[in-house]
């Protein structure tokens, strides 16, 4: 079963987005923020991480950096709506930064869902172990 981190600093995003993913069979922690997610990520290794960009205490490209500095061989999508900018702008620095996919907010369960099994059929090993399974 695959372990996915979702960060974001909107409550009803990370209920949302955490409950698709649980009810499709994966395992998931969240956090509100970078700090918080650098801190599971340093004592839970996750499959795939799945992080806002527009955040306060530590934003999202931040995070993705340091998370990869950390376990270089994780897994993210970045996902935003925008702020200042335009969300293609930050997802395109997430790009090149390191992120596999990115989700621009708002979105379908079904995109969350292809995205999430894309960047996790890259290893095969981390398909839900059974996706009508709901995990609470």
């Amino acid at each position: 079963m695959a372990t996915i981190l979702v960060v974001d600093d909107e409550p009803v995003i990370l209920r949302v987005v955490s409950t698709v993913l649980r009810e499709a069979g994966y395992k998931v922690s969240t956090a509100v923020n970078g700090v918080e997610a650098l801190k599971l990520a340093r004592s839970t290794p996750f499959d795939l991480v799945i992080t806002d960009l527009i955040m306060p205490e530590k934003e999202g490209l931040e995070t993705m950096m340091e998370l990869l500095r950390q376990t270089p061989t994780t897994k993210i999508i970045a996902m935003s709506g925008g702020g200042r900018n335009t969300p293609e702008n930050y997802l395109a620095t997430a790009r090149q930064l390191g992120a596999k996919q990115t989700l621009t907010k708002p979105f379908a369960k079904e995109e969350l869902l292809d995205t999430v099994a894309k960047v996790l059929a890259e290893e095969n090993k981390c398909a839900p172990t059974n996706p009508t399974q709901q995990h609470r």
